[in-house]
């Protein structure tokens, strides 16, 4: 899957209630995924750390369609001007 393709998806399957839960709280359970993954790499199994990854990605979705960015043109900089 691509990440646009991932990114429309999250936004039809959860965009209207992300959207009404607003920006703060989507930041709050990112981070608390980015926890969890962490965790998981540290503890878990193989299928718990890419259970982790797709709710990092689902929650990254989320935040960068309620921002109305595209995830693509984000990592697009790592391809034109790698840091």
């Amino acid at each position: 899957m691509q990440i646009a393709d991932f990114q429309t998806l999250m936004d039809d399957l959860y965009g209207e209630a992300d959207r009404e839960r607003g920006m703060p709280s989507t930041v709050a359970w990112l981070c608390e995924e980015v926890g969890e993954l962490a965790q998981a790499v540290r503890k878990g199994t193989v299928e718990q750390q890419l259970h982790e990854l797709g709710d990092v990605l689902a929650w990254l979705s989320s935040l960068a369609n309620q921002l109305g960015l595209s995830l693509e043109d984000a990592a697009q900089r790592y391809v034109t001007d790698p840091p």
